[in-house]
């Protein structure tokens, strides 16, 4: 009975999503054209719901089928899901704090090698687990960092590098991966604005130790809010899984009791013997765990991971093909040897040209063309970090240059030809008006 009513939800959800599906028609200056966004279909609507009907309010089912599916789909043994991209950091990086890991764990004053340029939560993590960022530089054109300026930028105290593949394109992560190993280094990839991307024919998210992903709207499959933490070794996962986990020392999935047999048959800390397992803390962790419901979401998502990936490719290449001839700005380039699942179309403004950033992201913004910054610019010219302790390697030249003439547009998957065009055509018309 409980089954047919279901069915029948289900079948009047999908209805109800063709009735409110938006004509699709384009007006340029009208239709927004936006630099990111989901890209949701009936499934992914019925996905929700069924998952709510069955009231998956909390992790369980759909959130461990997702973890096996989404690290068999990149290629790591064990995934786990957090409630966002940032809590992935912040778990990834405080992973590597842990007794467990004996002298080799990171401690207060132990320094990360991490961009200027990027994402504040990249480096945030390092700062609140008392470590030191080690600001290296990026260069405009593919937004990464690269293998000689990590290594010149090593130190004694150097413990770890955590950089993130910039809009899509892949650091150059098998060159930094085995610097990481030759120095003891650990290496944590934020993957999060690449998944899908391919370096020498391997997926990003498989060099480091730990890598990261956002399920963030932006991103190339959501869970409306969500993260994950993947990582090919056991010993990190658990202790991952623990912090995650309020820091417990117990592995009971949420509603288990006693899977290992001994709930009341350990001795930890200054606890008595026989101490409830599930009341056990052996990390000062969070609750940063996801639900079903967003587990659910993903799960259908994740079954159109190539497509957005085509998606993706297809509109960076044609923006590019159309800009190629377009004075006064550096278009983005691939990574040698990446194959890049494109977050963004990146633009710097050369030094010498007649117009500045804000000039042309007012006449876009004019035309219902979304645009954004490449994120924070350099991250060391920002009041969060005024007074904080870290070290600069280098000069942060290419940093500052994104942040005072860098931007991006979209090449998302909800993206059309047709906006493409209109995107190019505009970019196109301002530059040749001011250049008269």
């Amino acid at each position: 009975m409980a089954s047919a009513a279901k069915a029948r939800i289900l079948e009047e959800v999908r209805k109800y999503d063709r009735e409110c599906a938006p004509s699709g028609e384009f007006i340029p200056g009208v239709t927004p054209v936006l630099p990111s966004g989901a890209v949701l279909t009936e499934d992914d609507r019925v996905a929700v719901t069924e998952a709510a009907l069955d009231l998956r309010i909390a992790a369980g089912t759909h959130s461990r089928a997702f973890e096996r599916e989404f690290a068999r789909t990149i290629g790591v043994r064990k995934a786990h899901l957090t409630n966002s991209g940032s809590s992935a950091n912040l778990l990834a990086l405080s992973a590597l704090t842990a007794e467990e890991l004996g002298e080799a764990r990171l401690r207060p004053g132990d320094e990360v090698i991490t961009a200027a340029a990027g994402f504040p939560t990249t480096v945030n993590p390092i700062v609140q687990n008392g470590l030191v960022p080690v600001f290296v530089d990026v260069r405009p054109g593919t937004y990464n960092t690269t293998p000689e300026l990590i290594e010149e930028a090593i130190g004694p105290r150097t413990r770890a590098v955590m950089i993130a593949h910039a809009l899509g394109n892949p650091f150059q992560a098998e060159e930094v991966a085995r610097i990481a190993a030759d120095h003891d280094l650990f290496l944590i990839e934020d993957n999060c604005d690449a998944v899908g991307s391919t370096y020498r024919g391997r997926n990003t998210g498989t060099f480091g130790d730990l890598s990261t992903v956002s399920f963030y709207p932006a991103h190339h499959i959501t869970m409306g809010e969500g993260g994950c933490v993947l990582t090919d070794n056991v010993l990190l996962a658990r202790v991952v899984e623990s912090f995650r986990d309020w820091g417990r020392d117990c592995w009971c999935e949420p509603g288990e009791s006693d899977t290992c047999r001994k709930r009341f048959g350990y001795q930890s800390g200054d606890l008595p013997y026989g101490y409830d397992h599930k009341y056990t803390f052996s990390h000062v962790g969070y609750n940063l765990k996801s639900t079903d419901l967003q587990a659910a979401l993903g799960r259908s998502q994740l079954t159109r991971l190539a497509e957005f990936g085509d998606a993706r490719r297809r509109n960076w290449r044609r923006l590019r093909g159309l800009l190629e001839d377009v004075p006064h700005l550096l278009l983005p380039s691939a990574t040698p040897g990446s194959d890049p699942s494109w977050f963004g179309f990146a633009l710097t403004i050369e030094e010498d040209a007649p117009f500045r950033r804000a000039e042309l992201v007012r006449f876009l913004e004019a035309r219902n063309i979304g645009t954004r910054l490449l994120f924070a610019g350099n991250l060391t010219r920002h009041p969060a970090y005024r007074g904080r302790r870290f070290r600069v390697s280098g000069t942060l030249d290419g940093s500052d240059i994104i942040t005072e003439r860098t931007f991006w547009v979209g090449v998302y998957p909800g993206i059309t030809t047709e906006m493409t065009d209109y995107v190019a055509a505009s970019i196109r018309e301002f530059v040749e008006a001011v250049g008269r």
